[in-house]
């Protein structure tokens, strides 16, 4: 297993946040329940440990004010940059940067006893500076001479020091008190802190490292409705002194770890996010604006809207990972925000709650009808058939219009073809399995339960720094990877909750909901099951509205509309059959309803783990065949 690690993140959000934002493309799913009004209580498996934040409201704040620089100056300036110096430049300015705080390494290494460390290091400094004209080119590496890095933050740890605080720093992003400490010493260690003539210089170097990680930080801020938490969560468990333990304690799920591969769906290119552009539109049930991205060919083409999976948003890994596969092929692309995101919720939605299925893809209908007359008026003559694309609940939405195109109102916009990728069927089945994964660790013994749950989030935190292809990945065992799963879940429904009830408080918390401080009100939904969140809020926002229980239970299952969807021959449907959110009675359903020309069940991938896959890829494009 090969991974390298360096506890140092400052500027880009540490990789549990990228992977948790990625992992799985999250569905919605609507249980049929009781209605009784039953308090949630609070669930028997440990949620993951996570540094203290007494300094939450001042946190969030600087948080705030980073994302604000990160976004308005130093992308589009990091931008510039990247374009004016060539990476082989940029490199060797890293180089020469590394090379010059050398005292600071070897100080260090002292400091520990790593004597080993501190001659490794001295080498490197000599030939760097010699052969390396000092610095700029590193030799070492090329000569294979080992590599080690050592600061005071590590020395402090050695000593003894664990962090107990949360803070943000201002302009250089999330650390606590040890890393913040240890980085001012680290400033002091360094030469050129010590002349003026100098400074400048160092605040340049500083520049230069963070300009090629600025759009890494760029991809996980911008989808996430609270970086700050899941940087929190992040940052606890990537930065740990102690080693993950590695190995595999028990039986492994392959349906639930193939899901994993999900975080393989990027961006080929880099700069593809970059190249869209940013619209807005007005609802008119809200009166407010929805934000979009799209990216055009430069003549008349096919137009895809892709919907995402539960919460996902317009600028998630899967979301762009599609669109630039259809853009190469083609089409032109327009990505939305879920229904299920705060942005869409907060903009767009005419429900106080997502939830019922038939009012959800109204909003998205809608949505996506004042998108595409905003994109027909300003690039008349460009636009092509148009299809819907749907992921995981944005594909079972997907399937609600096209089973209903019939009834919709004529003014709404029409599809060409639906592709469904990975939706559920009975959403009954999938509040079932997702209450079980976080609930999974119940089977280890109670005593072991805080320390494995841990363990499993830091060796989540460290896969983003592993180098290979994801075959090198450690393996999790079937507990692990659906707690993992079920995690993911929970979070996003803690965000669904949070952003519902700071629009329309039901009076179900029982703490109060404040922007800046929310750590009291998100362990407290942290409590709520998918189930529970129905009993305590959906249900009865429902009987409201004079939606009844049984009208969730028939919208909830797409065998409702099986008629409806059997003479729809725009459809088209891609599954796995091992997929968790499928029953093999599912599967089957599906292969009666749908021809054979419309449906493609691939044998295993889990739920969107096999997404980037050469099988996946064909079959996104057989499906939308003939629209070109």
């Amino acid at each position: 297993m090969n991974f390298k690690f360096t506890p140092s993140l400052r500027l880009s959000v540490p990789h549990l946040g990228s992977l948790f934002a990625s992992v799985v493309a999250l569905i919605w799913i609507c249980p049929m329940i009781r209605a009784e009004n039953v308090a949630a209580s609070p669930s028997a498996t440990p949620l993951p440990t996570v540094l203290a934040d007494p300094f939450e409201p001042l946190n969030r704040s600087l948080w705030e004010m980073n994302r604000a620089i990160l976004l308005g100056v130093m992308q589009p300036v990091g931008k510039m940059y990247r374009a004016v110096v060539p990476k082989p430049v940029r490199g060797s300015i890293a180089n020469f940067s590394r090379n010059i705080t050398y005292p600071g390494r070897v100080l260090n290494h002292a400091l520990q006893g790593r004597w080993v460390g501190a001659g490794d290091e001295t080498r490197r400094f000599i030939c760097n500076t010699t052969a390396g004209v000092g610095g700029f080119f590193d030799v070492a590496s090329a000569l294979k001479m080992p590599k080690s890095n050592a600061d005071f933050s590590q020395t402090f740890g050695t000593w003894g020091w664990r962090p107990n605080s949360y803070v943000v720093l201002p302009l250089l992003g999330p650390s606590d008190d040890r890393h913040a400490l240890g980085l001012l010493a680290d400033k002091a260690a360094e030469p050129w802190y010590y002349s003026e003539s100098t400074m400048a210089a160092s605040y340049g170097s500083t520049f230069n490292r963070l300009s090629d990680q600025i759009e890494d930080g760029v991809r996980v801020i911008q989808p996430e409705y609270d970086s700050y938490a899941l940087t929190k969560y992040a940052w606890t468990h990537a930065t740990k002194d102690q080693k993950p333990d590695w190995q595999v304690h028990g039986p492994v799920n392959l349906a639930t770890l193939q899901t994993f591969g999900v975080i393989q769906a990027k961006c080929q290119n880099s700069d593809f996010p970059a190249s869209g552009r940013l619209m807005s539109v007005r609802i008119p049930s809200t009166g407010r604006k929805l934000k979009f991205n799209y990216w055009l060919q430069p003549n008349t083409a096919p137009l895809v809207y892709i919907s995402p999976g539960l919460s996902s948003h317009r600028l998630s890994d899967t979301t762009l990972w599609l669109a630039e596969y259809l853009y190469q092929n083609g089409f032109s692309v327009v990505t939305t925000t879920s229904v299920f995101h705060p942005e869409f919720m907060e903009q767009a939605s005419s429900s106080d709650l997502p939830v019922y299925p038939p009012n959800d893809s109204h909003d998205l209908h809608v949505a996506l009808t004042e998108m595409d007359r905003a994109l027909a008026a300003k690039y008349h003559g460009r636009l092509g058939k148009r299809a819907l694309v749907g992921c995981s609940m944005g594909g079972f939405l997907a399937l609600h219009l096209a089973a209903g195109e019939r009834s919709n109102h004529s003014d709404l916009l029409r599809f060409d073809r639906y592709l469904a990728i990975d939706s559920p069927v009975d959403l009954r089945h999938g509040v079932e399995c997702v209450d079980a994964f976080q609930n999974a660790p119940l089977a280890w013994p109670k005593e072991e339960r805080q320390r494995r749950v841990d363990n499993a989030f830091q060796k989540v935190a460290m896969i983003g720094a592993m180098v290979g292809p994801a075959s090198s990945m450690p393996v999790f065992d079937e507990v692990e990877s659906k707690y993992l799963i079920g995690m993911t879940f929970r979070i996003t429904l803690r965000d669904i909750i949070y952003s519902s009830q700071k629009r329309h408080d039901r009076h179900v918390l029982q703490n109060p909901i404040n922007p800046f401080r929310r750590d009291a009100s998100y362990q407290e939904i942290m409590g709520y099951s998918f189930e529970d969140y129905l009993r305590q809020f959906a249900v009865p926002y429902c009987r409201e509205k004079g939606i009844r229980v049984s009208d969730l239970t028939r919208e909830g299952n797409l065998r409702s509309h099986e008629e409806q969807l059997r003479r729809q021959p725009k459809i088209r449907v891609l599954a796995n059959r091992n997929d968790f959110l499928l029953t093999a009675q599912d599967v089957d359903w599906l292969g009666r309803t749908f021809k054979k020309s419309q449906l493609t069940i691939l044998p295993d991938g889990g739920h969107l783990g096999n997404l980037s896959s050469p099988p996946v890829r064909k079959a996104i494009l057989r499906s939308l065949s003939g629209l070109q």
